[in-house]
């Protein structure tokens, strides 16, 4: 992907590459894995405070930040599914040692 495909040569061992090829591979790996965390994560959070802030609209507290109540649940959730844990084992998984 990150080799110009105008000149290239039949690659038989990962040390015949450049480093900037090797490096943009490695960046843009690392940063799938990020996303991934980050949408894993993201996701929760976000139906946690759609759901704070309807209930506190349909009670009529519409001065109250929806935040300040959603983050006690936010981390409650974050311990009960050991989130920690998760996310080390993700990045650790990544490298394929």
């Amino acid at each position: 992907m990150f080799v110009d495909i105008s000149n290239t040569k039949e690659v038989a061992n990962p040390e015949d590459l450049d480093l900037t090829v090797i490096i943009s591979a490695f960046i843009t790996s690392e940063l799938r894995r990020a996303f991934i965390i980050g949408f894993l994560l993201f996701i929760p959070f976000l139906v946690i405070d759609m759901i704070v802030s309807s209930t506190l609209m349909s009670m009529g507290m519409v001065m109250l930040p929806p935040t300040t109540i959603a983050m006690p649940f936010k981390l409650m959730l974050f311990v009960l599914v050991d989130g920690w844990e998760l996310i080390f084992k993700m990045l650790v998984s990544s490298f394929n040692v």
